[in-house]
């Protein structure tokens, strides 16, 4: 169980499929820790952002396989979250600049 919000919500995803889903249904995607919990990143969004969370999808990527040079790598997995907020609440301010 994390317990802090500033681990949970490790950066917005700005995509232009993430900028699509904000403008047409309000849906933001962030990326975050790979333990957390759909409860966990839904109490996070809410203590951080000051606004309330309808819905929490969360989906696990896999790291791709790199090379450089003659070595071979693999890129970390990790995780997203599509967080949907309620209707009449007021858009999270850090996506106003973009």
């Amino acid at each position: 169980m994390i317990k802090d919000p500033h681990k949970i919500i490790i950066r917005p995803v700005i995509t232009e499929k993430t900028t699509m889903l904000r403008g047409t249904s309000g849906v933001i995607c962030f990326e975050v820790a790979r333990r957390a919990n759909k409860i966990e990143i839904k109490n996070a969004i809410e203590l951080l952002f000051k606004t309330k969370v309808a819905e929490v999808r969360t989906q696990m990527k896999t790291g791709k396989v790199r090379r450089v040079g003659r070595n071979m790598g693999k890129t970390k997995d990790w995780k997203k979250a599509y967080v949907r907020l309620r209707e009449g609440e007021k858009p999270i301010e850090y996506f106003e600049a973009v």
